[in-house]
């Protein structure tokens, strides 16, 4: 067996028993609501959306990637790429119209899983109840988002790594091995949030390891993102290479605070006490919010820097990927 081969097989294994648990809890899901129509919600597990899609997404994307390999070549990642995002959205908004079935009512999956999101009373004021319909579809953007960038970072990694070992050229190990350490971390916040919350106990005034811990998750998101520009154009000029994904880092982040301030109508977490986490007048951001959303670019910047290779528009090795 070739190195192609012992790659494809190895990343398609790793990733179907990382997602064991999310598929597993899909399937439950699944079954209950194909044979009664609807799922219990003592039946429901938490947070099978988004996640349960995802995984749906990267397994078939790892799946196909040979065969898209072998007929596209060098378009062969903005098709992995798309077919990631068309499975995801497909799967999650299939996922989203399924019924669950509670004691007083029947309601939308997607209405249940906001329920389990609402964290303050200023949120549940903005969304009215959204056991009956009655909600701002604004949470999510939280989920699309976070979503859409993991999938894109795990399937530039692995996408990336398949391209080194079958041409043999290792020149943009720096930023893969970069990416890849920003989505690890990136999805472990995901799944520490899923269990905790981050600590926050119902209050818009959250507590300071909470501030930490949701400080650490939007930087970290907004690096994820700015480093797949940065893969993407590594070995370019450095407006290419290092500044345009560090803009996106923070554009990036800059959504997600836009997302939370618009569902939860206008106001955001405070982080703590005091001028710097007050408000600035007709600006609903903080200057710890803006710090964050600027820390953001700044930490994409120093890494991509710190791995720069810059030159003329430069570009990789030649040869095609073949089908292992």
């Amino acid at each position: 067996m070739n190195r192609n081969k012992k790659y494809y097989y190895l990343t398609l294994i790793g990733i179907m028993l990382a997602s064991y648990y999310p598929i597993y809890m899909g399937v439950l899901a699944v079954t209950d609501y194909i044979r009664k129509g609807s799922i219990d919600v003592a039946n429901y597990p938490k947070y099978i959306i988004p996640y349960t899609p995802i995984c749906i997404a990267l397994i078939i994307a790892a799946a196909l990637m040979p065969v898209i390999l072998r007929f596209f070549k060098r378009f062969a990642l903005p098709v992995i790429s798309l077919l990631g995002v068309g499975v995801f959205l497909i799967s999650e908004i299939l996922l989203e119209n399924m019924v669950i079935m509670t004691s007083i009512t029947r309601v939308k999956l997607e209405s249940w899983q906001l329920m389990m999101c609402i964290a303050t009373p200023e949120v549940f004021e903005t969304v009215r109840n959204p056991l009956v319909g009655e909600y701002s579809p604004a949470f999510k953007i939280h989920f699309y988002i976070i979503s859409i960038v993991v999938i894109l970072a795990v399937i530039n990694v692995i996408y990336g790594f398949a391209k080194m070992i079958a041409e043999n050229n290792y020149r943009k190990i720096k930023p893969l091995i970069a990416q890849a350490i920003s989505a690890v971390i990136f999805i472990g916040l995901c799944i520490f949030a899923c269990f905790t919350a981050f600590f926050r106990k119902g209050n818009i005034n959250i507590s300071p390891i909470s501030a930490f811990l949701m400080t650490i998750f939007f930087i970290v998101f907004g690096v994820t993102a700015g480093v797949y520009i940065g893969t993407s154009f590594y070995g370019k000029k450095k407006l290419w290479s290092t500044i345009i994904p560090s803009i996106f880092a923070v554009f990036t982040t800059f959504v997600m605070y836009a997302g939370e301030l618009v569902l939860m109508g206008g106001k955001l977490f405070k982080f703590g006490s005091g001028f710097l986490f007050e408000s600035l007048g007709v600006i609903p951001f903080s200057i710890i919010d803006i710090a964050i959303i600027l820390s953001s670019g700044a930490l994409t910047y120093i890494i991509l820097n710190n791995i720069k290779e810059y030159g003329e528009d430069s570009r990789d090795g030649s040869g095609d990927l073949q089908n292992p």
